[in-house]
């Protein structure tokens, strides 16, 4: 047997055999998949269900890979940039009626949005709370505070003991009146006629006061009264467009009746001495002012007239040419500005 040291040196210069070579044979298919790569960007094979869960979420471009784990070559087509998750708000960015903002945008409108929500918080604080001292008060709260206000209002201010009228006499002159009885206070019951007291019912009435007056000569004599009703603003605006509409208080079977105190100048002041009268609706409180004159001497008028009709130039009846309808008049205004007056010192000093 040769061995290969003698072949090499063979005479006939064959060359050396080529060194043997182990049998080519297929590779075997490995038993699973090669794991699969897990970089952005990676195509999942048909047989992967494309919202499959996958075991490992990808990691984002430019992060480092998991330790122990190849990098495959990057596809040719770039993978999509990720989407940042919609908040479900109707005008959040990528919202179903929004779009998407620079940041400089979307600041500047929640800042609107906040100094709008401000604002209207604001001035619904401010008007719940009424902060404002200077705010004149709602009707609402007129009309709450004038029907506590008649038995808390002194009666020197609701009824002053001297009245003057500048101009409010015939022909212009002035007039003083003086205080010289005031009622009680009490329910409406016998404060008018029935007439009258019909067509004041759609108010109601929560309480009547009066006080009768004369003249620096003594020799007319005028009740005044206020009274203070149940009613809204709404119903007192209907009463007041009622009697303005219809003439109510023209009619001398709507007059108010007197107040005579014994012992008085009002003595002999009843339903047949009435010459003149003044009604007066108000629609800012709920109130009506009136007034009713007579004769001190206590004779009887045969043909009272309304103030309105006994203060008109060339009227020639006797409350005109008397001046009744001015003392009727004159002692109304009066009246009713000092109850406002009263009745808005009693308001500030309850709130």
């Amino acid at each position: 047997m040769s061995t290969d040291a003698e072949q090499a040196h063979s005479p006939h210069g064959t060359p050396p055999p080529r060194p043997a070579q182990p049998p080519r044979t297929a590779p075997e298919r490995p038993s699973a998949p090669p794991p699969r790569p897990t970089t952005p960007g990676f195509t999942p094979d048909p047989e992967t269900p494309v919202l499959g869960v996958r075991a490992k979420a990808p990691f984002p471009r430019g992060t480092t890979e998991a330790p122990g784990t190849r990098v495959p070559p990057q596809p040719s087509t770039p993978p999509r940039p990720s989407v940042p998750p919609r908040t479900g708000g109707l005008f959040a960015v990528g919202g179903p009626f929004g779009r998407r903002r620079p940041p400089s945008r979307t600041a500047a409108a929640a800042a609107s949005l906040v100094l709008g929500l401000g604002l209207l918080g604001g001035a619904a604080a401010g008007s719940w709370l009424g902060d404002d001292p200077g705010a004149a008060p709602s009707t609402a709260d007129t009309y709450a505070h004038a029907r506590s206000a008649w038995h808390s209002i002194a009666v020197d201010d609701l009824f002053p003991r001297t009245l003057r009228g500048k101009g409010e006499g015939p022909g212009g002159a002035d007039r003083v009146w003086t205080r010289i009885a005031v009622a009680p206070d009490s329910s409406c019951g016998g404060g008018f006629d029935p007439l009258l007291a019909k067509a004041l019912a759609p108010v109601g009435c929560k309480r009547l006061v009066r006080a009768t007056y004369t003249d620096a000569t003594s020799t007319s004599v005028t009740t005044v009264g206020v009274l203070i009703t149940t009613s809204g603003p709404t119903g007192m605006r209907a009463l007041q467009q009622r009697f303005v509409t219809e003439k109510l208080d023209e009619r001398t079977d709507l007059m108010p009746r007197t107040y005579a105190a014994k012992g008085t100048a009002a003595a002999g002041f009843g339903d047949d001495q009435r010459a003149s009268w003044r009604i007066r609706i108000l629609t800012d409180a709920p109130a009506v002012v009136y007034t009713v004159t007579g004769f001190a001497d206590g004779r009887e008028v045969t043909d009272p007239q309304s103030a309105g009709e006994a203060t008109q130039r060339g009227a020639t009846s006797a409350p005109a040419q008397s001046g009744l309808g001015n003392d009727a008049r004159g002692i109304a205004d009066a009246i009713e500005a000092g109850f406002r007056r009263a009745l808005a010192t009693f308001t500030e000093t309850t709130s």
